[in-house]
């Protein structure tokens, strides 16, 4: 299972000869300048609510490389609506199996609206489970207890996690988290895109490490296993 980061909240991650691309939000990214999104070519793009700083390159990459929507109803109805359609709407709570495995929308604890303004549904995040392995996405979120929910559903690859603060979760509620979906391996997110979300690398990473977790701060474009 191999992951790659594009900055802010987006990453695909490649399992069962799939390609998974989330929350894409590149071309807007001063930070991912070096990203050449022609190139990113997924089968499936999964969106965890409608804001812009994850939605923004999503009718680029569908149109280029063909790939499904996942996501809440309203956020396919909207990308619908735009013409795009290879959409699959999901729901909190709700599961499916794909060919890769199966994928359950989770609950997130956050705000919603498209582009537009328009209202974009109930905010969550993606539990997927293949034969290689499992990962969790949270999206954007607060803490929640509903995350103790998620070790009960077995053990995980990896967690990959919003970590900076002011619109999500920080830092001490990112690793509180991580200890209750059971998952040591963390993948940050949701980090340095905007001035009030930077965060200090090395304070983090010693917070992280005190608590007994493997922080991983992905450059832009780089790609790790696990």
């Amino acid at each position: 299972m191999h992951l790659t980061y594009y900055g802010h909240s987006c990453f695909e991650v490649e399992v069962a000869g799939k390609r998974l691309l989330l929350d894409p939000f590149i071309t807007p990214n001063p930070l991912a300048e070096k990203i050449d999104v022609s190139k990113i070519k997924p089968d499936y793009i999964f969106l965890s609510h409608g804001h812009f700083d994850h939605v923004a390159d999503v009718e680029t990459i569908a149109r280029q490389s063909g790939a499904i929507l996942v996501g809440s109803f309203e956020v396919m109805n909207w990308f619908q609506k735009k013409g795009l359609e290879k959409i699959f709407p999901m729901n909190v709570g709700g599961s499916y199996h794909f060919e890769f495995g199966c994928v359950t929308m989770t609950n997130a604890i956050h705000s919603s609206s498209m582009p537009d303004g328009s209202y974009g549904g109930q905010p969550g995040g993606f539990l997927i489970k293949t034969a290689e392995g499992s990962f969790y996405y949270s999206g954007d979120t607060g803490l929640t207890h509903d995350m103790k929910l998620i070790a009960a559903m077995g053990p995980l690859k990896f967690a990959v996690l919003c970590i900076g603060d002011c619109f999500t979760m920080g830092v001490q509620d990112a690793i509180t988290a991580a200890n209750w979906v059971g998952c040591k391996e963390v993948v940050g997110v949701h980090y340095d895109t905007f001035p009030p979300i930077k965060i200090d690398h090395a304070q983090v990473q010693a917070a992280f490490q005190k608590a007994s977790c493997n922080l991983y701060l992905m450059p832009i474009g780089s790609t790790r296993s696990f």
